[in-house]
């Protein structure tokens, strides 16, 4: 297996390997080939290896003797541990790939497409939300005297204003942020590899260019816009921002800030469409902001209500 393979796909399971080498290889091309968004690809594969590991501790030797009985052991067993979104992504991992292995007639029939996951609606996210005024502490606490500082702000503020994934921001070049018609806008490539395109904020704009032109990387327009910092320096390097190192960095962040809401990289994008709502804002226009196919998707966001029940709870009065 060539290195590059290697690094989008997992080891091949030994109920793989029993099938034959042509089993092998199409296994790795459906990790390699037909996921194309990495976190999807690092899911499935975690997803495969605990399934077919469980399948080996349970006495099938070979994945051409997967049953339906098995999927549906398996995915029972995720219930009591997992949530049921989590559980839904681990059995559509399962599916996908044995689709993939039938279409390349490594197995005869796909054991997953009988076994149904756990029922799940959600009519709110999860995610957690900052108001307004924690948002504007958590910005206005970061020290912008230095690099790591004016780039911490700039990506914060840009899920906030803009409502970019924090996987879309990440993968931003310099030239992402261009002018057009006398104002700074930025290009985001979404899930899906979909392009969209946002005018900025004003604070945005603000802290973009105090970003851009104070750490001179605006004279690299192919770099990454948002880098780690060199080791050893106080200076950004020329490697792209992991998403792990964003996480961290926003928990760092709302620490310093004394923000007891436990945040995450999503909050941002949460927080920026709930603010927009708020001040009356179009569920219609949000949804076309945050690039979502349905405004279904964006109501998830939408925690307006929160206030309402908040507010009804009070009444409780003893």
């Amino acid at each position: 297996m060539s290195h590059a393979l290697s690094l989008t796909a997992p080891t091949v399971p030994a109920l793989v390997i029993a099938a034959g080498d042509r089993a092998g290889v199409r296994f790795l091309e459906f990790f390699a080939s037909a996921i194309r968004n990495p976190h999807t690809r690092r899911a499935y594969a975690r997803a495969a290896s605990d399934f077919l590991t469980w399948c080996a501790g349970a006495g099938v030797t070979s994945i051409t003797d997967v049953q339906p009985l098995h999927v549906a052991a398996w995915i029972e067993l995720q219930t009591q541990t997992l949530s049921a979104p989590t559980v839904k992504q681990r059995l559509a991992a399962i599916r996908h790939l044995f689709d993939w292995l039938v279409n390349g007639q490594i197995v005869p029939h796909n054991p997953a497409a009988s076994v149904r996951g756990p029922a799940h609606s959600a009519r709110t996210g999860a995610t957690p939300v900052l108001d307004p005024a924690e948002a504007r502490q958590l910005l206005d606490s970061i020290d912008v005297t230095t690099p790591i500082g004016l780039r911490d702000r700039a990506l914060i503020a840009l899920m906030v204003f803009s409502f970019a994934r924090i996987g879309a921001a990440l993968a931003m070049r310099v030239e992402d942020v261009y002018v057009q018609n006398r104002r700074l806008w930025v290009r985001l490539r979404e899930k899906g590899g979909k392009a969209h395109a946002m005018p900025c904020h004003h604070t945005l704009e603000a802290y973009l260019h105090a970003y851009l032109e104070r750490t001179a990387i605006a004279a690299e327009p192919k770099g990454p816009l948002f880098r780690t910092i060199a080791r050893g320096t106080s200076k950004l390097s020329t490697t792209p921002l992991p998403q792990a190192n964003a996480y961290a960095m926003v928990c760092r962040r709302a620490l310093a800030a004394e923000i007891d809401t436990k945040i995450g990289n999503h909050t941002f994008r949460a927080t920026g469409i709930t603010a927009y709502l708020k001040n009356g804002g179009t569920l219609e226009s949000a949804a076309a902001m945050a690039n979502h196919a349905s405004t279904r998707t964006t109501q998830l966001y939408d925690r307006r209500r929160d206030d309402i029940n908040l507010d009804e709870i009070e009444r409780i009065r003893l």
